[in-house]
């Protein structure tokens, strides 16, 4: 689908891999995925459906200890402005504004509980060309899309604060409070996009925050055993849960990702 974004909307998603090739062939196996290799920038990848651009993807050669990981950018009107507001919130400027051709403008910043996240302001390539939106647990319409976007941080309260007052979100709706479970949505209506979850109840002490990202599945336990029979291994084994049903998955390089589908 189309889609306007929003100052801190998710528009976009990026891989960071050791192994190129390999990611172009899992993915486009698992979901039907096609890639174009942009030389002039790299060797680029963004992976299609349909024909549509949904998401992007680069050799990670070791050179800056960057982790290999799915990253989620977040939609600016300024990314320099974001980037120099990111330090007065409690956040790190991991990679400073730059340039992409005519493409937009990137950076590449650290929240306050550590979890990387980007910036992109559109230029010709404003972000996905399609997306799913999965709200209230249905995931049937989104297959093979990523779908939904979310903050695990152990770091709640600051994080909130980072992401309203260095991206701008204006109307972030909290779904619940309690000790147990502590979530807030970045929109408090649909399409929510993705949230932020406090993680110190089911995480273990000193993991770290970080972005994830869901791709939508048809049948969450067919996926996940096709991830194995690509060379990956699953982190979660297919559940039901109130979203849908989810399950965590390792591609063959040790990038983690998860997928979500209609509940069985």
């Amino acid at each position: 689908m189309t889609y306007t974004f929003r100052p801190g909307d998710p528009c976009w998603v990026e891989l960071f891999t050791p192994d190129a090739e390999r990611a172009v062939e899992f993915y486009g196996e698992l979901f039907g995925w096609t890639a174009d290799i942009a030389e002039e920038f790299g060797g680029y990848i963004t992976f299609r459906k349909d024909g549509n651009a949904v998401a992007g993807g680069m050799r990670n050669d070791g050179s800056d200890g960057a982790p290999n990981q799915w990253t989620v950018y977040l939609a600016a009107p300024d990314a320099k402005a974001v980037a120099d507001a990111a330090p007065d919130h409690g956040g790190r400027v991991l990679y400073e504004p730059m340039p992409v051709g005519d493409l937009g403008t990137m950076a590449v910043l650290a929240d306050p509980s550590g979890a990387s996240v980007g910036v992109w302001q559109g230029g010709v390539h404003p972000g996905f060309g399609s997306f799913g939106i999965a709200t209230g647990g249905v995931w049937s319409d989104h297959v093979d899309y990523p779908t939904w976007f979310e903050l695990h941080t152990h770091d709640y309260d600051r994080a909130l604060t980072f992401y309203r007052e260095t991206f701008g979100w204006q109307d972030p709706f909290t779904v619940s409070d309690s000790p147990e479970f502590r979530y807030t949505t970045i929109h408090s209506e649909s399409p929510m996009l993705g949230g932020v979850m406090d993680a110190t109840p089911y995480e273990p002490a000193g993991s770290p925050s970080a972005w994830k990202i869901y791709f939508g599945a048809e049948d969450v336990d067919a996926a996940a055993k096709r991830v194995v029979e690509l060379g990956g291994s699953i982190e979660m084994e297919p559940q039901n849960s109130p979203y849908g049903r989810l399950a965590a998955v390792v591609d063959p390089s040790g990038v983690r990702f998860s997928l979500g589908g209609d509940p069985r």
